[in-house]
């Protein structure tokens, strides 16, 4: 930076705090966190922190990880070897309850003549000009899906009705086994 040799900074996953005393010594342009339907606790403080320093919010995994595609029904629809498998959300009761907010969702998408992860999609989209979603995509299919997702208009009332159908905090269980970030 002191060089000149880069021009913008970003962070991920970085607390409040964490965000407030990077931007004091060199300003940030964007924060990277995982933001969805699943995972809304950025609007508590970050999400505010953001704004107010003018820095832009990059939201990765606003499908949730896939689990609001509504695909995900059971382990047996992940490889051996995926990730997720090892997913506090995605163990027991937590499964089923994270099951039961999928559905909430698809069927709102279903009324709409949508799937489940466009209306995901269409609802981060809908959060604000300062939000990026990056979604990961493995198939031209989802690409396509996703790209109609942002032409998805979204009325008040569907938006209340998503709001009540995924609530904040409404997820079951910590989003990473043993999650820690700085300063929390």
């Amino acid at each position: 930076v002191e060089q000149g040799k880069v021009k913008y900074l970003g962070l991920s996953e970085a607390s409040p705090e964490t965000v407030r005393r990077a931007h004091e010594v060199h300003p940030i342009s964007a924060l990277q966190t995982e933001y969805s339907l699943w995972s809304r606790d950025p609007e508590d403080a970050l999400l505010p922190t953001v704004r107010e320093l003018g820095i832009g919010f990059v939201a990765y995994s606003p499908l949730g990880r896939g689990f609001l595609s509504g695909s995900i029904r059971s382990l047996d629809d992940l490889e051996e070897n995926d990730f997720r498998r090892h997913s506090p959300r995605l163990q027991g009761e937590n499964f089923e309850r994270n099951l039961e907010l999928v559905d909430r969702i698809s069927e709102i998408a279903e009324e709409k003549g949508v799937t489940p992860g466009q209306l995901a999609l269409a609802w981060v989209l809908h959060r604000g000009e300062d939000i990026v979603p990056i979604p990961g995509t493995k198939r031209r299919s989802y690409l396509e899906e996703n790209v109609a997702a942002s032409e998805l208009e979204v009325s008040p009332d569907e938006l209340e009705r998503i709001y009540e159908a995924a609530p904040s905090g409404a997820a079951s269980g910590d989003r990473y086994p043993d999650m820690s970030t700085v300063d929390r």
